[in-house]
């Protein structure tokens, strides 16, 4: 086996809670586009996905773009107060720079959030590359992003691995030749998703057991 050298981690469900911000800004989406809020399973069945596809496909009588401006609305005025880092992850991420890994975020999020939340946790400095759906037209499960994280931190697929919390990190891992690893803390992924072309190679039952994978 290859000495991992690199850690890509995806931002949402990984490394930040963000679940409950993301899923009161649908339910606000839904409120003023429908008059009324939707199931929550039908919500987390989108995590991981690029949002303007959630979008067409959850409200497909609605400009994407429209919906979008509502949900992101709301963010913009909750994001900081409703996100919190998952337990472990200050830490790891620290260590992991402590000991010299190259470390970088593939996210589906778009940049300024993103940014804003590693800022507010002080994290920001730790990643090399981080690779928000501003930067490419291919998104997850596509490996285009890894690739674009791997080659902004001169690694290669097989000293690098990625972790996630949705089927989209998983199989862009795979796509990409990279170690998945699937954190347990995953909302979106049922036992069942866990298993077949989902299955991931490694499953973070706690932020410092990583250090056992790599």
């Amino acid at each position: 086996m290859h000495k991992k050298t690199t850690v890509l981690f995806d931002f949402d469900g990984t490394i930040m809670d963000t679940n409950r911000l993301i899923i009161n800004s649908w339910q606000h989406t839904f409120r003023i586009l429908e008059g009324r809020e939707r199931p929550e399973s039908e919500i987390i069945a989108t995590l991981g996905e690029p949002l303007m596809l959630s979008m067409g496909n959850l409200l497909p009588q609605i400009p994407p773009q429209e919906a979008v401006e509502i949900y992101r609305g709301y963010q913009h005025g909750n994001f900081a107060d409703e996100i919190s880092l998952f337990p472990g992850m200050d830490k790891l991420i620290r260590d992991l720079n402590d000991q010299g890994y190259k470390m970088g975020i593939v996210t589906s999020r778009m940049t300024n959030t993103t940014m804003q939340g590693l800022d507010k946790f002080g994290l920001r400095d730790y990643f090399s590359s981080i690779v928000t759906c501003d930067h490419t037209t291919k998104h997850k499960p596509d490996p285009e992003p890894v690739f674009i994280a791997l080659d902004q931190l001169s690694s290669r697929p097989e000293e690098s691995l990625m972790i996630g919390d949705t089927k989209f990190d998983i199989l862009c891992a795979k796509n990409a030749g990279v170690t998945s690893v699937l954190v347990s803390w995953a909302l979106a992924m049922s036992e069942e998703d866990r298993t077949g072309p989902y299955q991931p190679e490694h499953i973070l039952e706690k932020a410092e057991d990583l250090f056992r994978i790599l």
